[in-house]
């Protein structure tokens, strides 16, 4: 039985043809090569000091092919932090921000509604505001993931984790000015802290879905 490789995400799919999407990142058929196993043993030290030199894996971010950086400082010192990037994980790490942080404020704000505690309410507006802080660099480093491991195809999936993450950003801020322009936002007219609400949850749904389809291409099923 024949293997494909998705030269996207390193997606394996075994059959005589390979998918006409890849189930993981969506690419399309003509984004498979075939795996050609090798036909002659390799010394198996030898192997592993290759593998550690050249890694072969698709979306190892020592194989990423960054072009040659401009002959000048500015463009060797953004080159060198797109690298770094890359090698360390900067993307999923910082996603953990948003994605843990938002979970905990949401349960703030509802605790907040239930009780009237101004220290619950305090305490979600401090959770928004690390979000806001911080989204800018979770979007800069998914771009620079999506850019250099993924070679910016623009498939639905990763389309749809863009928007998600317009979402968090958009609405994080929308929260974070409304709470300092209205600090009772919890506890005023119904409308609009029931809207209020609401764009807290479309915050939360977006960074979840975000997360999912990131957990998604890490862990490629």
């Amino acid at each position: 039985m024949k293997k494909w490789r998705c030269l996207v995400c390193g997606y394996i799919h075994t059959g005589e043809e390979p998918p006409d999407k890849c189930p993981v990142c969506g690419a399309d058929k003509n984004m498979f090569e075939e795996v050609v196993e090798a036909e002659a043993a390799t010394d198996t030290a030898a192997a592993q000091e290759t593998a550690q030199e050249a890694p072969e894996t698709p979306g190892d971010p020592r194989q990423v092919d960054l072009d040659s950086p401009p002959d000048n400082k500015f463009g060797n010192i953004y080159y060198l932090l797109v690298g770094q990037m890359l090698k360390h994980h900067a993307h999923p790490m910082s996603t953990h921000i948003p994605n843990g942080v938002l979970p905990i404020s949401f349960l703030f704000i509802v605790l907040a509604l239930i009780s009237g505690a101004t220290s619950l309410s305090t305490a979600a507006f401090c959770n928004i505001i690390m979000v806001v802080l911080t989204i800018p660099f979770v979007i800069f480093s998914g771009y620079v993931e999506w850019q250099h491991r993924y070679k910016g195809i623009p498939t639905n999936l990763f389309k749809l984790k863009i928007a998600c993450a317009v979402i968090v950003a958009a609405g994080t801020l929308l929260m974070a000015v409304w709470w300092i322009a209205s600090p009772d936002v919890l506890s005023a007219a119904s409308f609009a802290r029931k809207f209020f609400i609401f764009i807290s949850l479309v915050t939360l749904a977006a960074a979840g879905i975000a997360g999912h389809i990131g957990g998604k291409l890490v862990f490629r099923d």
